[in-house]
């Protein structure tokens, strides 16, 4: 994998900063279909965490069906992961490139797509 993760300040969990960044570069694509994910141990030493927070975190994303975790053959995006279509990741990508552009706080986006996606 190559993206790196980080933890942010949020009222979340660790581990559920930890699945929406890696559930977001799954659909995005950034990450493909059969890609191996770091191990539980060098993601929990890399962002200075638990095992068990990365270990919550890989389940969730299991649970959704994303990834595939084996013993012995580690975790790896699903064959038939869910990627966003082509229009909406370059809309997504022009909604970033515009507000990054006016200098608007990435929280801010985040919280009025929210709202206009419930209501409408």
């Amino acid at each position: 994998m190559t993206a790196d993760l980080s933890l942010t300040a949020t009222d979340t969990s660790p581990a559920a900063d930890i699945y929406r960044q890696l559930r977001g570069l799954i659909v995005s694509g950034q990450v493909g279909a059969d890609e191996r994910l770091p191990t539980v141990r060098q993601t929990a030493s890399d962002l200075g965490v638990a095992p068990g927070t990365v270990a919550k975190a890989y389940k969730l994303l299991e649970q959704d069906g994303l990834v595939i975790s084996r013993t012995g053959a580690g975790t790896r995006v699903a064959p038939e992961a869910a990627v966003l279509p082509g229009p909406v990741l370059r809309r997504i990508r022009d909604l970033v490139d515009d507000a990054r552009a006016a200098g608007i706080d990435s929280a801010d986006v985040v919280n009025v797509l929210r709202v206009v996606w419930t209501h409408g």
